[in-house]
């Protein structure tokens, strides 16, 4: 039996938040290899056709992902007027992020086309910031943000081993203030 295109089967409706639940399941079950519009499309129990009303394309839907999970990146906390006070949050929070969606991550740098939106404004903030503080932030900016990865993606690895985690966590906390110290002490 043949479903319509484009239709939710059993003529049930999606919505968004249900389609990027369910993807971000199958990055983290399949270590990033298991998401295709097919593959969520069956988790769901829809047609393929069905999700690109709600997400567009393959880069559509990493794009939505990576809005709903860095989404928290931008909040700035209230009182940190120093720039690289500012900095060192954004920084903590988009390498927990990493460190909490690593298969997001790794997708995202797999396709160039889901760098946009909320990704996007988090580079744009740091570029700000930075811009504020040296004579040379896009390179302190590929630092930092290099940086955040390796760290979040060790960090992300090392949840199979418990013990390792806490001080994995300190250990980028240390090395982020030894980079900032540089930055700021290099003015």
């Amino acid at each position: 039996m043949s479903r319509a295109r484009g239709r939710p089967a059993q003529g049930q409706e999606m919505a968004r938040d249900e389609i990027l639940a369910a993807a971000l399941c199958l990055l983290d079950e399949n270590a990033g290899q298991g998401l295709s519009m097919r593959a969520l499309a069956t988790r769901l129990g829809v047609t393929p056709m069905s999700l690109y009303r709600h997400v567009g394309d393959q880069a559509g839907l990493l794009r939505a992902l990576a809005d709903q999970v860095y989404a928290r990146v931008l909040e700035a906390p209230q009182g940190l007027a120093e720039e690289g006070a500012q900095i060192r949050a954004l920084l903590t929070r988009y390498h927990r992020a990493v460190a909490r969606y690593p298969q997001l991550t790794l997708a995202i740098f797999a396709t160039p086309q889901a760098f946009a939106g909320v990704t996007r404004a988090i580079t744009e903030r740091l570029d700000s910031l930075l811009a504020c503080i040296t004579a040379q932030p896009l390179a302190w900016r590929d630092i930092l943000v290099d940086h955040a990865h390796g760290s979040g993606l060790a960090l992300a690895a090392s949840q199979a081993q418990p013990a390792q985690f806490e001080p994995l966590l300190a250990h980028y906390q240390q090395a982020l203030d030894r980079l900032l110290e540089g930055l700021t002490g290099a003015r």
